[in-house]
């Protein structure tokens, strides 16, 4: 049963749509404690590390929670604000420009939250608001505009676990990709456009996709081929040559093999191919975090200038500008009840 105990007369309230925006997360503090609570809970995710659950709880309890925590919160401490970890603040703000569009077009028909599939605000958190109030269709919208089971997978088994509590199911749609959506691929070049107008055009573009052990992709994940088809789409949309742009992935974790070519290794190769003016940008990212502002912007630009690059540009993520704003918008207006 759910954990909401209050009483609700939907015959006798408004029904109206929930409009949830999710992201990976993040840690309360860049502390090593709050990194230990987050990384058990993420990694502790069979969705996120796939093999035998006693092998895998054995090593992530005695041996990477004991080392990692105080590793990472090094990290999360050069990108964190006044106002907390960018990722939970940059979705906040999605969500905020989201909700005031669509109250243009629906008025109080539709509620709109944001949440985190590890850390807070949760997903259940979320949902049980909805509930609160009513609500008689949810709309979910992960935001990884390619899937992977890792993520928006992850986070559907985390919108069924807490719906399943539920007496009474309200209308429940799941967009769970949005990859090769026009507006989406328009939004991405709009940022390269802008960054070659501002700086000259690169001698390389570096698509940078988050990784994935390439078991899964082996497995079944989709993963791999939607990046693929995001950046066939971008760089035609760009009128780029082959010679002018790379597909790589970041972000490897543990010594399995995963999807090639790696980021950093890529970057280190370049100058010595006569390419040292390079922009990265990782489409995979719909709001920056410790990937893009710590590993894309300073880890990765590190590799580059050591090993001969004269101009290296990071492009941020989309975050909250009006282009990208409007496409999430539109990715879930179609689901919108009008009363």
């Amino acid at each position: 049963m759910s954990r909401f105990t209050g009483e609700i007369s939907y015959s006798q309230q408004k029904p109206r749509t929930g409009v949830l925006l999710t992201n990976l997360g993040s840690p309360d503090e860049p502390n090593a404690g709050a990194l230990r609570r987050y990384l058990a809970e993420f990694l502790s995710d069979p969705r996120v590390v796939e093999i035998p659950r006693l092998v895998w709880l054995i090593i992530l309890h005695g041996i990477i929670l004991r080392v990692r925590p105080a590793k990472s919160a090094k990290l999360y401490k050069s990108i964190w604000t006044e106002q907390g970890a960018p990722l939970v603040v940059i979705t906040k703000k999605q969500k905020d420009k989201v909700a005031a569009r669509l109250a243009e077009q629906y008025g109080d028909d539709v509620l709109v939250d944001f949440a985190m599939r590890y850390g807070k605000p949760s997903i259940a958190s979320a949902l049980q608001k909805f509930q609160q109030a009513g609500v008689d269709n949810i709309v979910v919208l992960p935001l990884y505009p390619q899937y992977a089971g890792p993520t928006t997978g992850s986070t559907f088994d985390a919108v069924t676990k807490e719906v399943k509590r539920w007496r009474w199911v309200p209308s429940l749609h799941f967009l769970s990709s949005y990859h090769d959506n026009p507006e989406y691929i328009d939004a991405l070049a709009n940022t390269v456009r802008e960054h070659i107008a501002a700086h000259g055009k690169p001698d390389k573009l570096v698509l940078s996709y988050h990784g994935m052990p390439k078991a899964f992709q082996q497995w079944g994940d989709p993963y791999y081929d939607f990046c693929a088809k995001t950046t066939q789409l971008l760089v035609e949309n760009l009128n780029l040559a082959q010679e002018d742009y790379i597909m790589t992935f970041q972000s490897r974790f543990g010594k399995a093999e995963w999807l090639q070519p790696y980021t950093d290794a890529t970057l280190e190769s370049l100058p010595a191919a006569g390419s040292k003016h390079i922009a990265i940008m990782s489409p995979a990212f719909s709001a920056d975090c410790l990937e893009t502002l710590e590993e894309l912007e300073s880890e990765n630009r590190e590799i580059f200038m050591e090993a001969g690059g004269d101009k290296y540009h990071y492009i941020k993520a989309l975050n909250d500008r009006d282009d990208h704003v409007a496409m999430l918008s539109e990715l879930v207006s179609p689901f919108i009840i009008k009363r």
